[in-house]
């Protein structure tokens, strides 16, 4: 599944997307936007990857080591998120 807002609303993007076996997610132009709970997770994942500096401006040059940040990152977002306690 791709999720995406409502600027990637044509029928070419959602026609290569079902040719690559993918269901999209859009929202249609002039409509309420149905999607907002999937993409509010996506882009609270990409603002907290971007509290890392080195993750929001591209340092590396290899994948490799950018990568290595990458599962850091998210390694201690989520003990982050464990640790914290419950209401």
């Amino acid at each position: 599944m791709l999720v995406a807002d409502r600027g990637y609303d044509h029928d070419k993007y959602r026609r290569l997307l079902h040719q690559r076996g993918i269901r999209p997610l859009i929202s249609r132009r002039g409509t309420r936007d149905n999607n907002q709970p999937v993409r509010w997770a996506v882009e609270q994942t990409l603002a907290l990857l971007h509290q890392f500096r080195r993750l929001a401006e591209r340092w590396e040059r290899r994948t490799d080591i950018h990568h290595g940040f990458l599962s850091l990152a998210t390694s201690i977002i989520c003990w982050r998120r464990l640790r914290a306690p419950m209401c």
